[in-house]
């Protein structure tokens, strides 16, 4: 817990700290950040949980969950958004202006605050409900801190100054060393790094499946994920990328293999990798009990981790020092719409950075591909044609990069309309550049195409 002390207040005014979090690993990096001294001086740290899943209704908060309470000793108390807010839903509601100092009293009234001095710590600040809770306590600083590999790209949106001049840093962990978040540096935001040793440490502690993992140590493992949920992918095409997976790794020479499925996934998943293993020879075990990727590591050590553009793919090989492979990640730089998705930016990084399982020297030799310069050049060009407008003084960068870098195997990282539409190289020339647009010229390429066909069936006949 935290202690008083005289510069945990201004004046006679206490101050509280509200870190906001929605997910087990969201807390254990706050304790890692407070563990290491980041966070200034306070007299009381209140974590606010929050449940963002489809029904949390029907789900448990991560805080009721066995391995929260090795983190629970460091805040003063746990608060529930969901229960301050309902009937609404985290991802889904926000104060109106007119209602904000509104809401702000009766939350300092639910939770005691009186008229303490409130520092916020919150993650995705560009939507619900960091950005819903920045807004209710309009004064107080804030402070963001990133888990994951979106920090590395640019802000989904453009933010409210009132909101966006507030943010004094952005916490991340060093998941790429070399590599710099984009995310809120229109506002001149610096990133701090969470220092890996405290993040190892807490994770260390938080125990694990109920699951003898030690039995597997060595194994190769495959981290699920659930795409169709965003409507990346359908629900057979992820089951594919899993079997795949699967193949990939056996054609490797591991015969034994655990799979990790995400927890949304469906248990028909993980009943085809078992058919598939059958008809490979290869001993899986699918892990049935909720657990952090990290966690499995610990108890493990696999030999091998796969998956598609999970971050636990570079806490494995950048906190623990684990080789790694990615695969399906060119289908997804294709399917990923619009293009701004910010899922693009950590597809790009592993797509860029890690080995192709389908490559089997490159997986058992480790080769990168991008060096840390290379990586962030390339970064900022695809982060200047997501998001132009919040960051126009990428163009040159961007323009450099495209000139000089611009060839088959960086070219899946953008679209030609997208660099048509912003007049970079790569595009469709600025001559050329009605011919998509032109009614005319779209209907005599369907005359074409119809010709062509019957051509073709009277010469099959």
């Amino acid at each position: 817990m935290s202690t008083p002390s005289p510069q945990g207040t201004r004046g006679s005014r206490r101050t509280t700290r509200i870190l906001c979090a929605s997910t087990l690993y969201g807390a254990a990096t706050l304790a890692a950040a407070l563990d290491a001294g980041c966070f200034g001086p306070a007299d009381r740290l209140l974590l606010l949980v929050s449940d963002n899943s489809a029904t949390p209704e029907l789900s448990d908060p991560f805080d009721r969950s066995p391995a929260f309470a090795h983190l629970r000793d460091r805040f003063d108390g746990v608060l529930s958004w969901n229960e301050a807010i309902a009937p609404f839903h985290p991802g889904g509601w926000g104060p109106r202006p007119d209602d904000q100092i509104l809401w702000e009293r009766h939350l300092r009234m639910l939770w005691d605050l009186g008229d303490d001095h409130i520092e916020l710590a919150v993650e995705s600040i560009q939507v619900n409900p960091a950005l819903a809770i920045c807004q209710i306590f309009a004064g107080a600083p804030v402070d963001v801190y990133a888990d994951g590999l979106m920090s590395y790209g640019p802000t989904r949106f453009k933010i409210d100054p009132l909101v966006g001049t507030r943010v004094r840093r952005v916490l991340h962990l060093d998941l790429v060393p070399g590599l710099a978040p984009l995310l809120l540096t229109e506002f001149g935001v610096a990133p701090e790094i969470v220092p890996t040793d405290a993040f190892t440490k807490v994770l260390a502690a938080l125990g694990g499946a109920e699951q003898d993992l030690a039995a597997e140590e060595g194994a190769a493992l495959l981290l699920g994920q659930y795409l169709s949920a965003l409507d990346i992918l359908t629900a057979e095409e992820e089951e594919d990328l899993h079997v795949r997976m699967l193949r990939g790794v056996v054609a490797l020479g591991h015969t034994r293999v655990v799979f990790k499925p995400h927890p949304s996934a469906p248990a028909r998943w993980s009943r085809a990798l078992e058919r598939e293993a059958e008809r490979l020879g290869a001993a899986l075990t699918v892990l049935d009990t909720p657990v952090l990727a990290e966690v499995v590591y610990q108890r493990m050590r696999p030999a091998l981790v796969v998956g598609c553009f999970s971050t636990a793919l570079l806490t494995a090989s950048a906190l623990y020092g684990l080789p790694v492979a990615r695969t399906g990640t060119g289908l997804l730089l294709e399917r990923l719409t619009p293009y701004e998705n910010s899922n693009r930016v950590p597809v790009t990084i592993v797509d860029a950075l890690l080995p192709d399982l389908a490559d089997g020297d490159a997986v058992r030799e480790q080769r990168r591909g991008l060096d840390a310069e290379g990586l962030t050049e390339l970064l900022r060009a695809v982060g200047y044609a997501m998001q132009s407008k919040i960051y126009p003084e990428l163009r040159p960068e961007a323009e450099r990069y495209l000139t000089r870098h611009l060839h088959a195997r960086t070219r899946r990282y953008f679209k030609r309309r997208r660099l048509t539409s912003l007049g970079l190289p790569g595009g469709v020339p600025a001559q050329l550049a009605f011919i998509p647009r032109n009614a005319t010229v779209r209907r005599m390429a369907r005359r074409a195409r119809r010709l062509r066909r019957r051509v073709a069936r009277r010469g099959d006949a």
